[in-house]
């Protein structure tokens, strides 16, 4: 036997993305005066479960592949969070997301907790043949501690549709019959949603409407950049060409291309849909390194790649007036101060991005009820939700005289809080 994809080296605690989430968590809860032992039991991660699990691969070796799943918090219902994709995924980067995705349902105020789990692979760089049993095993692996009212993943980077649908049926085979309810973001022809494509994009697009409103712009007059190309990038991109606004600057993991003119929609589709930005073979356009595109002089930043994009190190050098956080996580805690001292707006990931959690919670109520919505109320529900939220949000920023991360944050560890307390600890 071999090895799969090797973990990468641990991070140091200053990169560590659990050590960020910690920070803003608890820099927060001190600040509302949470007491230790509640911030311990808000803190800690209810449930970790690390698998080792072998995959016969194409060329008849066995490969053993490390996956996660993280449980953060159920007080106030079913743990929800994606599954991951990646060679970086590693147990404290599966944690912090957990973290954040508790967060981010209390921001949005949706019955769940937070969960998350990955995968430490490479999934462009297996066969269709390799990836299907990759998915499978691993799902039978977690299938301990997942569930339609326990533990419902859903897509996340380098997963999709298809990944889900495999993870629904292996699910349900080993349960003896059908059950939608396991996952969301499937196909729509096993109990998918419409509209749940788009909608962490939609979501953003939803939020940022309403903030260049707070900054006296117009979405139709600003220039956009966005780091990261894949479903939270692209679909974010489009709308906001849809919407009139201009996209100058994307990015892949290739690298980015830039023109302050702005670019037309269906020359970056086309790109998307043959090769990198890398390997555009274009004069007219300027090419930069993702680096490079998060300190163009724009009107509005999305950072829709990885976490720790805006660091301590060249946050001075950010020109956006609005950040909109596609990613999880896209600023350190570090890179967040310098920010704030530039009087840069941050709408904050677990605000920013909810656009997924939200809709794929109307995909479970919808797989519960086997009643489907059409793609029209499926929008409006979403639209009334995040803006809500965004409004939530605002209005405590401006009360406790915060930021949006922090106000973000005050509403939903005092949501969780106000949760396990009426709950109480048992036994």
């Amino acid at each position: 036997m071999t090895s799969g994809t090797p973990a990468p080296a641990t991070s140091s605690p200053a990169d560590s993305a659990y050590a960020t989430a910690n920070e803003q968590f608890t820099a927060v809860a001190n600040r509302m005066r949470i007491d230790r032992s509640m911030q311990e039991v808000l803190r800690a991660p209810m449930r970790e479960l690390t698998v080792n699990f072998p995959v016969q691969m194409d060329d008849g070796r066995i490969q053993i592949f490390t996956g996660y799943r993280v449980q953060h918090n159920v007080a106030r219902g079913p743990a929800k969070g994606g599954i991951r994709y990646h060679p970086s995924v590693t147990l404290d980067e599966v944690k912090a997301l957990a973290m954040w995705m508790t967060w981010k349902c209390a921001v949005a105020n949706l019955p769940y907790g937070g969960a998350k789990g990955g995968v430490t692979v490479d999934p462009y760089g297996i066969s269709v043949h390799e990836l299907e049993p990759l998915t499978r095993r691993y799902a039978t692996e977690i299938s301990v501690i997942i569930g339609p009212v326990e533990d419902i993943p859903a897509p996340d980077m380098g997963t999709d549709a298809r990944i889900m649908a495999w993870i629904m049926d292996t699910y349900s085979m080993n349960v003896g019959h059908s059950v939608p309810g396991i996952v969301t973001g499937k196909p729509i022809s096993i109990g998918g949603t419409r509209g749940r494509v788009d909608a962490t994009g939609r979501g953003i697009l939803y939020i940022t409407q309403t903030a260049v409103g707070d900054l006296d712009l117009d979405l139709r007059e600003c220039s956009v950049a966005v780091q990261g190309f894949g479903n939270v990038g692209s679909v974010s991109a489009r709308l906001f060409s849809e919407a009139g606004a201009k996209i100058v600057a994307v990015s892949d993991v290739s690298g980015a291309l830039y023109d302050p003119n702005g670019f037309d929609w269906q020359y970056l589709a086309a790109i998307k849909n043959t090769g990198r930005f890398l390997g555009v073979a274009d004069t007219t356009h300027q090419h930069l390194t993702n680096e490079e595109l998060l300190e163009l002089p724009v009107d509005i930043l999305v950072p829709a790649a990885m976490e720790n994009q805006i660091t301590a190190l060249n946050a001075d050098r950010v020109q956006a007036r609005l950040i909109v956080e596609g990613a999880n996580g896209p600023i350190t805690p570090e890179g967040d101060r310098i920010l704030a001292d530039k009087n840069v707006v941050v709408v904050p990931d677990i605000l920013a991005n909810s656009g997924g959690v939200i809709v794929s919670y109307f995909e479970w109520v919808q797989d519960i009820q086997s009643f489907f919505w059409e793609e029209d109320e499926v929008n409006s529900r979403l639209h009334r939700i995040i803006t809500r939220s965004f409004s939530e949000v605002r209005e405590t920023a401006r009360a406790q005289q915060v930021s949006l991360r922090d106000a973000a944050y005050m509403l939903a560890i005092r949501r969780v809080a106000d949760a396990v307390q009426t709950r109480g600890i048992f036994p």
